[in-house]
């Protein structure tokens, strides 16, 4: 169905004709710790994703005790979208299509920093205005790299009148920032930085290591891990093999439009339409478009998970793993998401009784890309976990079956899980609800 109040993708019947993947490039569940049919509940909670239409491609990579047991990708990379003419030629998503991360891509800029601190280049305690003189005006003098990082850096929104041509001018973006009045001193309240943040970081790290973000981390972390992908835009030649990104379900209306133009600085469509310029795919946006396979992001998580080391290369110390991941704050409300968020120095942490990565994932850590990318690794379940898309909705069916995924896999993953237990993680879902329910009654 495709009309104007709702976008969805053609849904082919026999959907194998679709999924991708290599059998021998997963491992038996049970030498990963987990059911057979644990795998099969996790998988075909992504089944049930696709079916809703939202997403024109959906690639799925999950590592438990560090072995692959999923490696799929399910729909088009192209020529499917809601968009798309009937008549024309449709490439189907792989394991190996480079996918746009876009927020999730925050997660590696602040790894960065992490680096940069682990080799004593930058402090995250210093004032921006350090590195950036121009930055420290209009009361930001004493707002430092970590309250960027944590999102209280109080620059979250973007002028009204922002000219979206600054998007592929970092040096300009930057221009404008320093001219900026922040919304609150630095340090006052939570505020997810969309963009903004990056583009400081992005220029720090140019001013301390004379490379660009994009060069420091080809040399630092790409390479050295074998990453073909796996940096901000990408190379002129693989621009063909990218996923085309395609706005979905219904319509994003007022208020949400309004949360959306002041955090973006453009609506929701526009993002999406400016994601598939050939401008964007080549310039560097270190707050949103890193470009990877959900197996890289997978990888890099597992790498965070191992304390910093994969495959027998060290990247960070371990000690800058636990400084990344470290909480920043409690829980508090986020008035650009105007959800309770929990963060730390960048990454978007998980929570118990409910949490977005599942379920009691209270040590889970990772990050969003656009709502509906979700990168993270669990230390208490021994898991790294990427499922990244092309179908970019704010409200519609998919919600639900998102939902049961999540669940699923922070079921599925803990330990002491068995096959025989439950047919159905969806009711761990229901048990923290419940909780919270009983401790209301309870103190009434």
């Amino acid at each position: 169905m495709n009309t104007f109040f709702y976008k969805t993708h053609a849904i082919p019947e026999d959907l194998s004709s679709v999924i991708t993947y290599d059998p021998t490039e997963e491992t038996p569940p049970k030498e990963a710790g987990i059911s057979t049919e644990g795998v099969q509940a996790i998988w075909d909670s992504v089944l049930d994703m696709y079916r809703t239409g939202i997403y024109p491609g959906l690639s799925l990579c999950l590592r438990r005790r560090g072995k692959v047991v999923l490696k799929r990708a399910i729909g088009h990379a192209r020529g499917n979208g809601p968009d798309d003419p009937k008549i024309c030629e449709k490439i189907l998503l792989t394991p190996d299509t480079p996918i746009c991360q876009f927020s999730a891509s925050k997660a590696i800029t602040a790894m960065i920093a992490h680096l940069l601190v682990e080799r004593g280049a930058i402090n995250l305690t210093d004032p921006i205005s350090y590195y950036i003189p121009g930055f420290g005006f209009y009361g930001k003098e004493n707002t430092t790299i970590y309250h960027i990082l944590s999102h209280h850096g109080g620059i979250p929104t973007l002028p009204a009148n922002m000219d979206q041509e600054l998007l592929f001018e970092p040096e300009g973006f930057v221009r404008m920032l320093c001219d900026k009045k922040p919304d609150a001193p630095g340090g006052r309240r939570v505020a997810y930085h969309a963009i903004t943040g990056g583009f400081i970081i992005g220029e720090i790290v140019q001013r301390v290591t004379g490379m660009n973000i994009r060069e420091f981390l080809r040399e630092t972390i790409q390479r050295p891990l074998g990453f073909k992908y796996f940096n901000f835009g990408v190379d002129e030649e693989d621009m063909p093999k990218v996923a085309m990104n395609y706005s979905t379900g219904f319509p994003v209306t007022f208020p949400l439009s309004l949360i959306i133009k002041r955090t973006l600085g453009t609506s929701w469509n526009d993002v999406v339409r400016i994601s598939n310029d050939p401008r964007f795919l080549k310039t560097i946006i270190p707050a949103g478009n890193l470009y990877a396979t959900a197996d890289e992001m997978c990888q890099f998580f597992e790498l965070m998970l191992n304390d910093g080391e994969l495959n027998g290369v060290r990247i960070f110390d371990p000690l800058t793993i636990r400084r990344a991941i470290m909480e920043s704050d409690n829980m508090k409300f986020d008035t650009t998401m105007m959800v309770p968020m929990r963060y730390s120095a960048g990454m978007m942490l998980g929570a118990s009784p409910i949490g977005m990565y599942g379920p009691f994932t209270n040590r889970a850590f990772g990050h969003l890309g656009f709502i509906n990318i979700f990168c993270w690794a669990d230390p208490e379940r021994d898991l790294s976990c990427a499922l990244v898309n092309t179908g970019k909705s704010l409200i519609g069916p998919h919600l639900l079956p998102l939902a049961r995924f999540l669940s699923n896999t922070a079921w599925y993953c803990r330990e002491g899980a068995g096959a025989n237990e439950m047919t159905d993680a969806w009711c761990s879902y229901v048990m923290p609800l419940a909780k919270i329910l009983q401790s209301v009654l309870m103190s009434m």
